[in-house]
């Protein structure tokens, strides 16, 4: 999805919801730990397949991947993908993933008053904390490196304000 398109769906999702504030960046983001979850999950499903030769190992691989994404959101609290909102006023996260047409329920919603922004950079993922020291509330997500994320937009937006 173009850089665009995946800010006028968050635009959308904020009118849906009755917010009147206006996106400057959108980009797709996971949990915290869903790239080494997937890597886990994969690595124990293929080993538990191993049993059924070459097909129950890739199938134990898929297995072991769609398990590790699970167990890692739900330890979290949030869904597996989400779509991140950067207005001026505020940092809004919704359920969904970068090929969705309509994101769906608002995750959370943090006001950018206050706020400190942490990047962490990793080898295939950047890592973004959301830090409001005040509530001492943390969100802590991962974007890929991937430009179709639109991830680094993000970044880039919330470090300029």
């Amino acid at each position: 999805m173009s850089e665009e398109t995946m800010e006028r769906v968050v635009q959308q999702a904020l009118v849906r919801d009755g917010i009147a504030d206006e996106v400057i960046a959108a980009g797709q983001f996971s949990p915290r730990g869903q790239t080494g979850s997937i890597f886990a999950g994969g690595m124990v499903g293929g080993s538990l397949g191993e049993v059924g030769g070459s097909v129950g190992e890739a199938v134990g691989n898929v297995a072991g991947v769609i398990g590790g994404m699970h167990a890692n959101a739900a330890a979290h609290g949030m869904p597996e993908f989400m779509l991140l909102g950067v207005t001026a006023d505020g940092v809004y996260g919704f359920e969904g993933r970068s090929r969705s047409k309509e994101p769906g329920a608002m995750v959370f919603k943090v006001a950018r008053a206050g706020l400190e922004v942490k990047v962490h950079q990793r080898v295939n993922v950047r890592v973004l904390e959301l830090i409001h020291p005040e509530s001492n509330s943390r969100i802590e997500l991962e974007g890929s490196r991937i430009p179709l994320t639109h991830s680094k937009d993000v970044i880039e937006a919330l470090s300029e304000g």
